[in-house]
């Protein structure tokens, strides 16, 4: 695409953006016009569809984000298209998707905003994303889904679980990277989780699940997951993953349970002969929530390379929950008391490490915007599309 034609898209774009109401109105608009004027398309997305609209939402603003910056965006929308294999998508899907999008976009920026050359930019871009999707979906050899049964769901807190699948055949993923998930109860809600361990084999994935209180998935995964389910996994997702320049140490920080893309890259570390030296920070609102230190303690004593620092916001655990936490043992970290952001920026600009950061969206930005504020170079930080 050329200047012209991104500078149009980014300017209609900020522009809907910019009203009151605007985006979220938008996405309405286009799901009514999608679903009204080719109605077969319902069927590929769930009753409740408010995570729906805020996924589409965020994805549209990756993408228009990151126009002039095609070793980022083509590779996104390629690993977008692998994934979308699993709903049965087909070329005639994307154009649906496409005009209906124009259609809503137009109809919510007016006649005199939407002019003869902003239609043509909007159409250059989408022939540019459905080309790309549509062209990594038809390369692409692997399943389009694949199967696992799940082998244990082992209760950790009162509202996080650890469960362990066997798929049935193994996934080639890069520790740090995530996939979908759809489970038995819940059809057509997918959900994007991060494998907990590497690639293996066995085909055996680890997933940390905390149930989110008024959530439509997570709760019933946590509270109803048995031996024997058979849960549906896409393709994998993402740019996290151990950076191929041996020569830079790397700082982790993940709080909750976005320690799971860390956690895998570690344990990938520690079956590797390594010289880099790795800083990683796990955060929480309370010590409780700390729930895996004690296994990133014993790798550590294993692998003098890494340092494990705990952190949490509150010294005390919540009234629900009656353990005591754990002392270090000797030679690590002690726990430190804050923001886990603002914990790990006070202790340097860190402007010599590769950093990930994996965690909610509130939590990746504010730790950003801290790191950035201390001097950290923004292009050593890496984490995920926050959606």
């Amino acid at each position: 695409m050329d200047s012209q034609t991104i500078s149009l898209v980014r300017t209609t774009f900020k522009a809907v953006a910019a009203v009151d109401g605007g985006p979220e109105r938008l996405t309405s608009s286009f799901y009514a016009t999608l679903f009204t004027d080719y109605p077969e398309a319902r069927d590929f997305f769930p009753a409740a569809m408010e995570t729906q609209r805020d996924r589409l939402l965020r994805a549209l603003a990756y993408v228009v984000d990151r126009l002039e910056d095609p070793d980022t965006l083509l590779p996104f929308l390629a690993q977008l298209g692998r994934d979308h294999r699993k709903y049965g998508t087909q070329a005639a899907h994307y154009t649906a998707v496409g005009l209906s999008l124009i259609k809503a976009l137009r109809n919510f920026a007016g006649a005199e905003i939407w002019t003869d050359d902003v239609d043509k930019a909007w159409n250059d871009a989408i022939g540019v994303i459905a080309s790309t999707m549509i062209g990594a979906a038809d390369d692409d050899t692997n399943p389009a889904v694949w199967g696992g049964t799940v082998i244990e769901n082992r209760r950790v807190l009162r509202n996080l679980s650890v469960i362990r699948l066997k798929l049935n055949q193994p996934m080639d993923y890069r520790a740090g990277q995530y996939v979908s998930v759809q489970i038995p109860s819940r059809p057509r809600m997918w959900r994007y989780m991060s494998p907990a361990n590497p690639a293996n084999r066995d085909g055996i994935v680890e997933f940390h699940v905390r149930g989110v209180t008024g959530g439509w998935v997570s709760p019933s995964m946590v509270g109803h997951t048995s031996v024997g389910e058979q849960w549906l996994l896409g393709s994998p997702l993402g740019a996290l993953g151990v950076p191929a320049n041996p020569a830079r140490d790397l700082l982790m920080i993940g709080c909750g349970t976005g320690i799971a893309p860390l956690r895998a890259q570690v344990l990938e570390l520690a079956e590797w002969t390594t010289s880099r030296r790795v800083h990683l920070f796990v955060g929480g609102h309370h010590p409780c929530d700390l729930y895996d230190l004690e296994a990133l303690w014993e790798l550590q004593l294993d692998n003098p390379w890494l340092t494990v620092t705990p952190v949490t916001e509150s010294e005390d655990n919540p009234w629900w929950h009656v353990d005591d936490f754990r002392n270090a043992p000797a030679g690590m970290s002690t726990r430190l008391t804050g923001q886990i952001g603002k914990v790990v920026a006070s202790l340097g600009s860190w402007e010599d490490r590769d950093i990930q950061i994996a965690g909610s969206p509130s939590m990746i930005q504010t730790t950003k915007f801290r790191l950035m504020a201390g001097g950290t170079p923004t292009e050593n930080i890496r984490h995920d599309p926050l959606y």
